[in-house]
């Protein structure tokens, strides 16, 4: 599957810009501690998860055909600086997987951009290459980022919809539901495996995905 790698550069913007929201709009609810640790940047340095960023969708790439899951690494929150930390929780929580939406949206509208502007520059090879390959990374971006969107909103730490499930439960129960921590990477892979999951997961995915497919299709 190397000649689908060029995914990639779009899942890495795709990934960091998740994190920088949790970071913007942990900023102006009133914590700056994801700009004070360096954290507020495109410079995909300080984001980059090895595993999660790079060696999890390369495989799964590879080996699958497709990624249904990467990650960055998580941008530092405290929630002791919110004037209401429920409710605060949950709107950064929320923002990240809204970030990829939105990533989806643009994702779309400059593929119909590019259709639209690439008789302007010739039928070179050069040119025809170049431009397939941009085609093909913002209109693979559109599905890349509606998965990241509805994946991160599974309510199974450390996910960002746990975090918004968590915040609705009481103090004793949440509490021990984040101890899950990083287990549940694996409870997801289990669940991933389940054709009935599976149904309802990837549903969710065409219920958002299908009307951007077809707004390319119908201006491209």
């Amino acid at each position: 599957m190397l000649s689908d790698l060029y995914i990639l550069p779009i899942l890495l913007f795709s990934v960091i810009i998740h994190e920088i929201s949790h970071g913007y709009a942990a900023l102006m609810l009133g914590d700056p501690t994801a700009r004070d640790s360096g954290r507020l940047t495109l410079n995909p340095i300080p984001h980059i998860d090895l595993v999660g960023s790079i060696l999890v969708p390369l495989f799964s790439l590879l080996t699958v055909g497709h990624i249904f899951i990467a990650w960055a690494k998580p941008v530092p929150v405290n929630p002791m600086n919110f004037s209401d930390q429920r409710r605060d929780d949950i709107i950064v929580s929320s923002v990240g997987p809204l970030s990829n939406f939105v990533m989806a949206i643009i994702c779309a509208i400059v593929t119909v951009f590019l259709f639209k502007i690439q008789p302007l520059f010739g039928s070179s090879v050069v040119v025809s290459n170049f431009f397939n390959f941009l085609v093909k990374m913002f209109f693979g971006g559109i599905y890349l980022n509606i998965i990241l969107g509805v994946f991160n909103l599974l309510p199974i730490p450390p996910l960002d919809g746990s975090h918004v499930l968590s915040a609705f439960l009481p103090a004793s129960a949440a509490e021990v539901y984040s101890r899950i921590g990083f287990v549940g990477i694996f409870l997801i892979l289990i669940l991933m495996s389940i054709p009935a999951f599976q149904t309802v997961f990837y549903a969710a995915i065409n219920f958002f995905y299908s009307p951007l497919y077809q707004l390319v299709v119908s201006f491209a």
